[in-house]
């Protein structure tokens, strides 16, 4: 072990924090000269951390699993009870089911209809908490022959997560809906009523630009409309609730709080760049929406 003596460490002392306010400028003056060096930086930083990221949540999620497990069983008799009724339920509907599955057939081949192609779409795993530009973003683990690029839409197993900003070989960063740069065109209610959904960094986001005359109702469904063609329309996003300031806000159908896998799909939907300023993209998304209040 090298042995300083005291005059030296006490120079090393003065010379760091220098040295450290050095390296920010340097870094910051970087990114300022080229952006997409830092963003390019970024990623590989990412993708360098992901396989981290992965390690430290395999053991967590097992252990969530175990104590979720030892929760369930002490509610297994009631859920069987549960279960038993349902499926009787379910089996007085199924004759149902089938006439309705064969009569759609018919009409389907009468009107000589054509379905819908399927959207592809890549599975990926939730490992962390994202930094950079925004506050709410989750970086996703993808693998080494899986390639998304920006503007693909992130969906959990019930409803919006958010969409993807950035891709690198790795990786992946999602900016959440709930993140204050987020503005989605949405649609509530049964006459389908636009609106905006903005985030707002917390846990809930905001509904925003209705038309006069149509408040959003206490647990109407929200699914996105379409509108500026950003998000694909009728995708589920959440149901309306009214805290005690008396905003709209909307619970998310997705469980954002706790996000394990998620499925990024290609729409095919136009590539828009990040929001610069949010006051500025939500108003822009309502005058193409038509809407205002």
């Amino acid at each position: 072990m090298i042995r300083l003596s005291i005059p030296m460490r006490e120079a090393l002392e003065k010379l760091s924090l220098p040295l450290l306010m050095a390296a920010a400028f340097g870094l910051m003056l970087a990114a300022r000269i080229d952006g997409t060096l830092a963003d390019r930086a970024r990623m590989a930083f990412a993708d360098a951390l992901t396989p981290i990221y992965a390690a430290f949540t395999a053991p967590t999620e097992r252990i969530r699993g175990v104590v979720t497990e030892l929760r369930q069983l002490s509610d297994l008799r009631a859920e069987n009870d549960r279960l038993r009724a349902e499926n009787a339920t379910l089996r007085r509907w199924q004759a149902v089911a089938l006439a309705l599955e064969a009569e759609n057939a018919n009409l389907k081949s009468v009107l000589h209809w054509i379905p819908s192609p399927e959207v592809p779409f890549v599975t990926a795993r939730a490992v962390a908490d994202a930094g950079g530009l925004y506050d709410r973003a989750v970086l996703v683990s993808l693998g080494p022959s899986v390639r998304v690029h920006a503007g693909e839409i992130a969906l959990g197993a019930y409803g919006l997560v958010g969409r993807v900003t950035e891709a690198g070989g790795a990786s992946a960063r999602v900016l959440l809906i709930t993140d204050l740069n987020s503005r989605i065109p949405v649609k509530f209610g049964q006459g389908g009523v636009r609106a905006i959904l903005a985030g707002t960094n917390g846990p809930e986001p905001e509904l925003q630009f209705w038309p006069a005359g149509t408040m959003p109702k206490e647990g109407e469904q929200v699914v996105t409309s379409g509108v500026a063609g950003v998000f694909p329309e009728g995708l589920p996003v959440g149901t309306v609730h009214y805290g005690r300031s008396g905003v709209p806000h909307v619970i998310p159908d997705a469980e954002l709080a706790r996000l394990g896998i998620v499925r990024l799909f290609d729409y095919q939907l136009q590539k828009v760049s990040p929001p610069r300023g949010a006051a500025g993209g939500s108003a822009a998304l309502a005058l193409e929406a038509g809407n205002g209040n």
